[in-house]
């Protein structure tokens, strides 16, 4: 009899443990939720950052074609103007 009980007694202590790795296991999904969330955010930004720098070296601004001296607003003086006042 003393060895039935000793038995069932580790039998007991087994699932235990095996319900606490499960348990335990259990746990961590939403960790690993979140993680797999986050690598996934992580490789669509390095590909969308590498394709706006190839997007940038394929397609260069030129601003050295724009002319930034070239304003005709420079070119009057305020005698050039003629003056309309009325009231003279």
């Amino acid at each position: 009899m003393e060895k039935n009980r000793i038995e069932e007694l580790l039998e007991t202590v087994r699932i235990n443990e095996l319900l606490e790795k499960k348990a335990a296991a259990n746990a961590k999904k939403p960790a690993n939720i979140i993680l797999w969330c986050l690598a996934v955010f992580g490789a669509i930004a390095a590909v969308a950052t590498i394709a706006f720098l190839v997007f940038n070296y394929m397609m260069p601004e030129y601003e050295d074609d724009f002319d930034y001296d070239d304003d005709d607003f420079d070119d009057f003086d305020d005698d050039d103007f003629v003056d309309l006042d009325l009231e003279k």
